[in-house]
């Protein structure tokens, strides 16, 4: 019962088309008082269907609209002549699509929320092109970057910086293999001129102090390889009539402005050029200074950065370097077997053992955190404070089927360990995430002469090490005393336990673990790292094992630390007051952990500015209709 009609309403708005009573149902067009119009479908007095909405500001948009939305494959042109064609969901890009900027920047892949997010390529019209993973509408994972003069970064991008691992190519050929930290070199990396043998990354990695055991200090970029990663635009079943010229104008635009792009377009030729040229030091780029290397294939520069800073260089023959990398491979593998801890961790029972923890924690805080809150009693501390439970692999009535192999799990002091992940702020939601999510435990080799094991949480906030049974008694016998000294100094830098667990494996035996926290899990990188004794006997570490993840030694720090008086006057107390309570214990091996951060000198911050790709908040009546 549609009938074609005309209606004017009071407010100055004029509806021509289908009603259905006294609704528009079917086809119509709707002109509000503004100058807006639709002209499209619609059903039960919404737009519904397909249609064309057009703006007096001479925007407009062409395709599917659900209950006054935007929602579904449309069309939208921009005032500014801004194009987007894609995808909507709710009046905003969510989805795959592809925008032209009015500046002519191009952007092609996942949205969401309005932002770039997922895979994508972003075109600038100066003829840089960058290929990856993007968050929140900035580079962040792994990414491609190629500029115009013919440089190309292939490597980890965070909040629109490089950051982490990467490869740096100069359009001479010549290339960098370091790290990043927020767009300034930082770190240990190789310079191989134009005209070098590429190395394989394996080797790479191993002349710098990364291996198989040693986590990155940035690790939000596990791979440098892209191949599976290229954008692949997906295929729409769109007619090319439907496929109209279109940009978002709704909710951000997620354009870089041509002076951020620029900025953020400055290859590391012309930035070399400026770090080092100014101060005298060595430098390159990409016009000159590396071509006169190219004679001499076999030389390549091993270069220390601190914050876009040349700090460190020296010469190595890349054969020598070669061989030293295979040997230290070697002798690395032959270290690893030997200091496994019983002997009985070798590959998949590593894996087994991983997993065994995960599902063991993750029962013991889901168990423990429904109890009501109370205050610790003695008996929390006794031989009795104890959760034990068996985990077969087909699963029980109390444990969940896995693909570990059966172990008995069990917790001490439970009770206690709440209480103490309570006082460190800790919720039980976030610690079950990060060491229970699934992005697993990282195993990293042992620091020390201990021949423990040790994992870190995909966040780094937690390191999980193995204990000797003797470590494991007076842990717990030190409990009570550790409980109320944390109570009593809510800023004591003695080391935080979050939990103390024992596996057992098939034929009896037993693993026992702590779980503890990381100190430098800090989003700063870590550019020093000193483990203090006040002692100078054998406190140097020889300059030749000095690597990327090197920890120092007393004779080894070299800095004065001027501290405003009240924070140094506080920080002695503490330490004064954590070893009392460690001499009260009769432990004496104990050390002070030191983290050093070097800031970017200022001159440097301005050449690494991040794109601005923040969004540009517009708004639209296309939910008023």
């Amino acid at each position: 019962s549609c009938r074609l009609n005309e209606k004017a309403f009071p407010n100055g708005d004029l509806y021509v088309g289908d009603f259905k009573e006294i609704l528009p149902h079917g086809k119509g067009k709707y002109t509000w008082s503004d100058g807006t119009v639709y002209d499209g479908d619609w059903e039960a007095g919404k737009m519904a269907g397909k249609g064309l909405l057009i703006w007096p500001s001479g925007a407009k948009y062409n395709g599917d609209i659900s209950g006054g939305y935007l929602h579904g494959f449309g069309a939208f042109t921009a005032s500014d002549g801004s194009i987007y064609e894609g995808h909507w969901r709710m009046n905003i890009r969510h989805g795959y699509g592809k925008k032209q900027y009015s500046n002519s920047d191009i952007y092609e892949g996942e949205w969401k929320e309005g932002e770039h997010e997922g895979k994508g390529i972003y075109f600038w019209n100066n003829g840089n092109k960058y290929t990856g993973n993007w968050k929140r509408g900035k580079m962040h994972g792994r990414g491609v970057m190629e500029w115009i003069n013919g440089d190309h970064y292939n490597g980890c991008w965070f909040n629109g910086f490089r950051h982490g691992n990467g490869i740096y190519q100069y359009a001479d050929g010549g290339y960098y293999f370091g790290t990043w930290t927020r767009g300034l070199k930082d770190g240990k990396g190789l310079f191989y001129p134009a005209g070098s043998k590429r190395p394989s990354l394996k080797k790479c990695c191993t002349s710098l102090g990364y291996d198989n055991d040693h986590k990155t200090a940035l690790p939000q970029c596990s791979s440098l390889h892209l191949e599976e990663d290229i954008v692949k635009k997906p295929s729409i079943k769109r007619s090319l009539s439907e496929k109209i010229s279109v940009s978002g104008v709704l909710k951000g635009s997620g354009r870089m402005s041509s002076k951020t792009a620029e900025s953020s377009g400055l290859s590391d030729s012309g930035r070399e050029f400026v770090h080092h040229n100014s101060s005298g030091t060595f430098s390159f780029d990409s016009d000159a200074g590396q071509s006169e290397l190219q004679e001499n294939t076999a030389i390549i520069y091993e270069r220390e950065y601190m914050q876009g800073v040349l700090i460190k260089e020296r010469i190595r023959d890349y054969n020598k370097l070669s061989k030293k990398a295979e040997k230290k491979t070697k002798f690395h593998a032959k270290e690893t077997q030997k200091s496994s801890c019983v002997g009985i961790f070798k590959g998949h029972n590593s894996y087994h053992l991983m997993l065994n923890l995960q599902l063991g924690i993750r029962y013991t805080v889901g168990k423990i955190t429904p109890v009501p809150k109370r205050e610790v009693r003695a008996a929390d501390f006794g031989d009795r404070a104890r959760i034990t439970m068996f985990f077969p692999k087909k699963g029980s009535q109390f444990t969940p089927p896995h693909k570990s192999i059966d172990f008995y799990w069990k917790d001490y002091c439970p009770m206690v360990f709440r209480h103490l992940r309570e006082l460190f702020k800790l919720d039980a939601a976030e610690y079950m995430m990060s060491i229970c999510g699934d992005d697993g435990l990282t195993e990293i080799s042992s620091p020390g002469k201990s021949g423990s094991l040790f994992y870190l949480s995909h966040d780094d906030k937690f390191v999980i090490k193995t204990l000797k049974k003797s470590e494991l008694k007076v842990l717990l016998k030190m409990l009570p005393k550790y409980h109320n000294h944390v109570k009593e100094h809510e800023n004591t830098l003695i080391t935080k336990f979050f939990g103390l667990h024992r596996i057992t494996l098939p034929g009896r035996r037993k693993v026992r673990f702590v779980v503890m926290g990381n100190m430098f899990c800090t989003e700063l990188r870590i550019h020093r790292r000193y483990d203090l004794k006040g002692s100078t006997h054998g406190r140097i570490t020889d300059k030749d094992k000095i690597h990327e993840n090197t920890t120092l030694k007393d004779l080894d720090l070299s800095y004065e630390f001027h501290m405003d008086k009240s924070l140094r006057e506080f920080l002695f107390d503490q330490i004064a007051d954590d070893c009392a309570f460690l001499k009260s214990q009769q432990i004496i091996d104990y050390s002070l952990l030191l983290g050093l951060h070097f800031r970017a000198p200022e001159p440097l911050d301005g050449l690494v500015e991040p794109p601005n790709i923040s969004p540009n908040m517009q708004s639209s009546p296309a939910g008023q209709g």
